[in-house]
């Protein structure tokens, strides 16, 4: 059997770019293949306390690894398209076929920086098939003008990716992954139980999405003691288990730190993988590709991110076929 792709997950929210330069060249030695980052302007409370720019940190994360890479980024309110569609070219001329990147609608936490209306989720929508449907044209070096939810005008590329770079349609539920099935080249989401991926897998094969890639960032804390893991989880990622309606209109971190103030250490559980035991680990990973997931993105969400590196490096990774 030919072994999955694993990646690493460079968290922008809970590290300073500098950090993660580090993590990502210790994710390569360690055996991930790839890399997958969030693009942010704000982090998911206070306590995180980061939010680098991440385009910036690409150029510098690519060059000292040969990795694939991958962004999760909401073109069309806080980024005009054409400029996405520009630095997309851009990493894609300087390393060929190791960059993608998955859109989606977006959050409000992010986006009212702009003081834009917020868009209803369809309309929300709406709007990310315009841009991606502008991206594509100017990648492959058309003169782009669109009037719509977004406005384009006369905009080319002069530096361009040599091949249309991969879009993926971030999702998470199963509407929305129906809906990437038709447009999109891959789907991502993140990790739940196996009943429930299996259905997010089928809604996005439904869709459209027969015989394409499927990602999967997993939520996981990992320590080598579980009281650890477990307080990990809860001090860094409480704010971010409430489900996606609720998550995409709270405005700012401290909105997201009133919201997780009602969470426990023992509700985690529920949404982040806690455990120990690399062999627990294992599991659930493996129960993740007999879903059908074809990459997976670990993001182990306690700060101790060296151990989790080396730990999965040495007792996961080999062993995830």
């Amino acid at each position: 059997m030919t072994k999955i792709d694993i990646g690493y997950h460079a968290s922008h929210e809970q590290f300073k770019p500098s950090e993660l330069i580090r993590y990502v060249a210790l994710a390569q030695r360690a055996g991930f293949t790839s890399i997958l980052n969030s693009d942010h302007f704000f982090p998911w409370g206070e306590t995180q306390g980061e939010s680098g720019f991440a385009w910036s940190w690409l150029g510098a994360a690519m060059q000292v690894t040969n990795l694939h890479f991958g962004i999760v980024n909401a073109p069309g309110q806080r980024y005009h398209p054409a400029i996405i569609a520009q630095a997309v070219a851009t990493i894609c001329e300087m390393f060929p076929d190791r960059f993608w990147i998955a859109v989606g609608s977006g959050q409000f936490l992010n986006e009212h920086i702009t003081a834009e209306r917020w868009p209803s989720k369809d309309e929300r929508n709406q709007r990310v098939i315009e841009c991606v449907n502008v991206m594509r044209a100017l990648w492959k070096g058309e003169s782009v003008t669109h009037n719509g939810l977004v406005q384009v005008y006369d905009a080319k590329l002069y530096t361009l990716p040599g091949y249309t770079p991969m879009v993926v349609g971030a999702a998470l539920t199963e509407q929305t992954a129906r809906w990437a099935g038709g447009w999109a080249d891959a789907m991502i989401t993140t990790s739940r139980p196996p009943d429930k991926l299996k259905k997010m897998i089928d809604a996005f094969r439904e869709g459209g999405g027969e015989g394409k890639p499927v990602y999967l960032k997993v939520q996981l804390s990992f320590d080598t003691d579980m009281a650890r893991a477990t307080q990990g989880a809860h001090q860094q990622w409480r704010n971010n288990i409430f489900a996606s309606s609720l998550l995409s209109d709270i405005r700012s971190p401290a909105g997201f730190d009133a919201a997780g103030v009602v969470v426990r250490p023992e509700d985690m559980s529920a949404a982040v993988r806690i455990s120990d035991s690399t062999d627990q680990h294992l599991k659930w990973l493996s129960a993740d590709i007999q879903a059908g997931v074809t990459q997976l993105y670990l993001h182990n969400v306690n700060l101790s991110q060296q151990n989790f590196i080396e730990v999965f490096g040495e007792k996961v990774i080999p062993y995830l076929i």
